[in-house]
């Protein structure tokens, strides 16, 4: 007679739900048993902004599956057969006897369970500084349900006015949307110079802006001191340089660490990111036992290096990965990640997938070059939106290694386009005839994302010389001899412009015009317009006619991250 497989999954939230369901599916016979240290299973977790700024009222939806049905013991064990023990912490494991001490949080029993293979899924845990007076009341992060009722109930009652968020990451950002949605004063403080650094600083800088534009403060190259109270409640927040910030609530958003410790004192490899070292069928050190979701490092497919990828997603399909092999024996894998991420920013979306070109040229690409597009996602009689995308390229192979979009137009769409482009190895000679749909309402005829191909293109095959708006900015403090050619109608200059020395001739009257452009042919020139379509055609135009030294900044004016003069 077989013996009943027993699969034991310790966590509750993501990876390991999903593991469990899929080790369910695959093998029907086995005793499968998930370990969950908190009331609540399978949550989504990266909905608590959400729930927390009222986009919707009914908590159960963090906990439902897609037709609404609350994913509790009695649904795991009625719909899927499997014993989900909640309220219960695992204590440690025995890998000699293969099993797990727990202990019911209700009645403080001590049991141990057996298993033939274990899933490790405990997640991450909330990073916290380490300065006075984190005991006062008032004081939150927003990893866990716990987390998600209480300021959800804090903004029901409306009576906090002042709040500061500690971190400008995905979490914060959300944060503040969510806080200030409820009516309250937002700032947000960041140690690093920008907000979002999966962003290089230049797209950071158009996000700062926004969220600024939505009344939040924000406050960068400054850090936490401490925070400050009076009985026992938080009154303010005091930061490096000495600023107090007046508040009644803090939440503390500044990353999260592996949950690594019971697979550490169970004498399994942790890697150098301090995440659970795993192959990739999801195993550790040990075969029988395998750990997915934010506890475990995998493999960046872009750079080769062991990375920290806590995102929900991942943990699901790393779930995936593990409940398979672990019912079947490993056969399924999962290769690594490029590290997708996406974030809405009120009205505004920030996305990224690959390398950032700072990230890029920390890993030793050395020859790298980038392109800045700004462009609606679909036509103006459609009502398209402006999208600004960076896109990332190792010079010498044409290969993608990373783009950047933000915007208040589709940018989801757009990151997914660039990561398939990435995870497939394509290059920019690959994307510039990309076979996409096109209608009015979805896109432009030409898609977004292909225009931003065409500029690199055209960068890589010398027909344009960008130049960065950041690069600009610096010329222009430096006040160095530079022609700037605004290419844009007299409408268009009373309406906004940046006020840096710049000479306006509209594209349509350049050619009549040659004679007011410099007539050293080796004077530094740069073109522009609103998104610098006909910087670049005047661009085209100068050199045809000798210009030796003429530059495109680019992404226009939609792209300038600093102040304008109008």
């Amino acid at each position: 007679m077989t013996r009943t497989r027993k699969i034991v999954v310790i966590g509750g939230s993501a990876a390991g739900p999903k593991a469990a369901a899929r080790a369910r599916r695959m093998d029907e016979t086995a005793d499968i048993t998930i370990i969950q240290k908190d009331p609540d299973l399978s949550m989504a977790s990266c909905g608590y902004p959400y729930y927390v700024g009222g986009f919707f009222d009914d908590r159960n939806m963090l906990l439902s599956t897609p037709t609404g049905v609350t994913r509790d013991p009695r649904f795991y064990i009625n719909a899927k057969g499997i014993v989900a023990k909640t309220e219960t912490e695992a204590l440690s494991i025995d890998r000699q006897a293969r099993t797990v001490t727990c202990r019911d949080l209700r009645s403080d029993e001590v049991t141990a369970i057996e298993y033939d293979k274990l899933i490790i899924a405990t997640g991450s845990i909330p990073r916290f500084p380490p300065v006075p007076g984190t005991e006062l009341s008032g004081i939150t992060t927003l990893q866990s349900m716990r987390d998600a009722d209480y300021l959800r109930k804090v903004r029901d009652e409306g009576k906090i006015k002042k709040t500061v968020i500690i971190g400008g990451g995905l979490i914060g950002i959300e944060t503040s949307e969510a806080l200030e949605l409820a009516g309250m004063e937002i700032t947000v403080v960041e140690l690093l110079p920008q907000l979002l650094t999966f962003l290089d600083w230049e797209m950071a800088k158009l996000v700062e802006n926004h969220v600024k534009s939505r009344n939040a403060n924000v406050i960068t190259r400054n850090g936490l001191a401490a925070f400050l109270g009076e009985n026992g409640k938080l009154t303010a927040v005091k930061l490096n340089n000495g600023t107090e910030l007046p508040c009644e609530l803090a939440v503390v958003a500044i990353g999260v660490r592996p949950n690594a410790r019971l697979a550490s004192e169970a004498g399994l490899e942790i890697g150098q990111t301090g995440g659970i070292a795993v192959n990739k069928h999801m195993q550790t050190s040990d075969p029988d036992i395998y750990a997915v979701g934010d506890c475990v490092e995998v493999d960046n497919l872009i750079t080769g290096k062991k990375v920290l990828a806590p995102y929900g997603d991942l943990a699901n399909l790393e779930g995936r990965v593990a409940g398979e092999n672990a019912a079947l024996g490993n056969q399924a894998t999962f290769p690594g990640t490029i590290q997708t991420g996406i974030c809405k920013v009120f009205d505004c979306t920030a996305g990224s997938t690959g390398l950032s070109e700072k990230a890029a040229r920390e890993s030793g690409f050395d020859e790298i070059e980038t392109a800045i597009n700004a462009s609606p996602d679909k036509p103006g009689f459609m009502e398209g939106k402006m999208l600004i995308t960076k896109v990332v390229v190792d010079k010498p192979s044409g290969r993608i290694l990373g783009a950047q979009c933000v915007g208040l137009g589709d940018v989801s769409k757009q990151i997914a386009q660039w990561a398939m482009a990435i995870k497939g190895g394509l290059t920019v000679e690959d994307m510039v005839n990309a076979d996409l749909p096109y209608a009015p309402p979805f896109s432009l005829a030409i898609d977004h994302g292909i225009a931003s191909a065409h500029i690199v293109q055209n960068k890589l095959r010398g027909f344009m010389k960008g130049i960065s708006c950041t690069e600009v900015k610096e010329k222009v403090d430096r006040k160095e001899k530079v022609f700037f050619l605004d290419t844009r109608g007299p409408d268009e200059y009373e309406q906004m412009r940046l006020g840096i020395g710049e000479t306006l001739i509209p594209i349509g009257m350049l050619r009549k015009r040659l004679d007011e452009i410099p007539r050293d042919k080796d004077t530094e020139i740069v073109c522009y317009c609103k998104i610098s379509l006909r910087g670049y055609e005047a661009a085209r135009l100068l050199q045809a006619h000798g210009w030796k030294n003429v530059r495109v900044m680019e992404g226009g004016i939609m792209a300038w991250p600093f102040p304008r003069e109008k």
